[in-house]
């Protein structure tokens, strides 16, 4: 990919703020987390889908991936959690795919009620540009690196070499946003994920799960968070 290739055409995905300071997407008809305590989601639906509090305690090299950056809430509570728990010398190689990068006063306005992430979030703000390329790395921390994939994950993901341990899949709701769960893009995740490696996601609708299965992963549905029924956790299996 070439990585100075920057993105021309206007991108935006229109937000309407919400009893203050929730963030919905008007496009797709969705928050961007949940309404309850999205920091308290990140942690229980992908920290703990993904068992990454065991995990970064064990691995010199970790890669995660997400699909949809959103506000950079995941992005921020785990490299919080990681600082806790690795060991001295790991490292932590942060991939998103993201089609509408929100600007850095829109992130935040979203972060703001989380005093817990104050000092990540400056971190991230200072870094964060104005305009956008397709691929950018930035250096969050000299062991934490995001990567930055903008545009449609259906296409893009295709020209990445990246190999994941484990996965965030946090698109807007599958019922508002189908090209973030198709067959193809879920086959493209497994293609991109390493043997053994895991997903985590709030949503258990049956065709995701299907999808899912069909590209290879032994998919399980466990409580959700704030009273939602079931999310689901995932393993590929062994090629």
């Amino acid at each position: 990919m070439n990585k100075n290739l920057e993105v021309k055409e206007e991108i935006k995905n229109e937000i309407e703020w919400r009893e203050g300071d929730m963030p919905y997407s008007t496009q797709f008809g969705d928050y961007f987390y949940s309404k309850t305590d999205g920091r308290l989601e990140c942690n229980h639906v992908f920290i703990n889908g993904n068992d990454l509090q065991t995990r970064f305690t064990s691995e010199q090299s970790f890669v995660i991936a997400e699909l949809g950056f959103g506000t950079g809430l995941n992005f921020l509570e785990t490299t919080r959690l990681f600082h806790t728990l690795a060991p001295d010398g790991a490292k932590l190689e942060f991939h998103s795919f993201e089609l509408f990068p929100m600007m850095s006063n829109e992130i935040d306005k979203a972060l703001a009620v989380w005093p817990e992430i104050e000092a990540e979030k400056q971190r991230l703000l200072n870094i964060w540009p104005s305009s956008f390329e397709m691929y950018q790395v930035f250096q969050f921390k000299p062991d934490i690196s995001l990567h930055l994939h903008v545009g449609d994950v259906n296409e893009i993901i295709h020209q990445t070499d990246l190999r994941a341990d484990a996965w965030y899949l946090d698109g807007f709701s599958p019922a508002r946003n189908h090209a973030m769960w198709n067959k193809n893009l879920m086959q493209a995740v497994s293609d991109h994920t390493n043997s053994n490696g895991t997903l985590a996601s709030y949503t258990a609708a049956g065709w995701v799960r299907r999808n899912l299965q069909a590209a290879g992963f032994t998919i399980k549905k466990y409580q959700g968070y704030a009273g939602k029924r079931d999310m689901i956790r995932g393993v590929k299996l062994l090629a």
